[in-house]
């Protein structure tokens, strides 16, 4: 569900989804309305990144997976890398670790690791993605096939996407 209208910053560098699993970006908005940088120091025990910004963070000492993933179709390695992400994120809440995942926006990348997170916490689909865009903001998860790949199953959508890359080889 891709909303009309452009897409506007977020209004703050983070928000918590559910106790001690943040999502964010790189940017915000500022209070003239511009784009600002987010600096991550040390606010969070591990942080996720699937977009890489020097001079972002985190600060020394935390634990930081960086994968860049785009905001676009995915292939099956980058489907595969989403879910052992979710699953790390998934591991590090359960443990009592504060997490943030981060991409550029704060709206698809992270969306997508934080919803298959949630499922790995046992949330249903439909209730994860309707966390994130109550905590976040309605622009969050606005890719429609980031959606589609969540509902679908990221296993499920992993092995169709394998599939359409062997048969573009072929």
């Amino acid at each position: 569900m891709r909303l009309k209208g452009p897409v506007p910053d977020a209004e703050s560098p983070w928000n918590e989804i559910v106790p001690g699993l943040f999502m964010g970006g790189h940017h915000c908005r500022g209070s003239g309305g511009e784009p600002v940088p987010v600096v991550v120091g040390r606010e969070f025990d591990v942080v996720v990144s699937l977009h890489r910004r020097d001079g972002c963070g985190p600060g020394d000492g935390v634990a930081h997976h960086c994968r860049e993933v785009p905001d676009g179709p995915l292939s099956a390695g980058q489907i595969t890398a989403v879910r052992e992400l979710a699953e790390i994120v998934a591991d590090d809440v359960r443990e009592g670790r504060r997490v943030l995942v981060r991409c550029r926006s704060g709206y698809n990348r992270s969306g997508l690791v934080i919803v298959q997170a949630l499922v790995e916490l046992g949330y249903p689909v439909e209730d994860a993605i309707f966390l994130v865009r109550y905590r976040r903001s309605r622009w969050a998860l606005n890719n429609q096939l980031f959606v589609d790949y969540l509902t679908t199953g990221l296993g499920v959508a992993e092995l169709l996407v394998g599939l359409d890359e062997v048969s573009d080889d072929a």
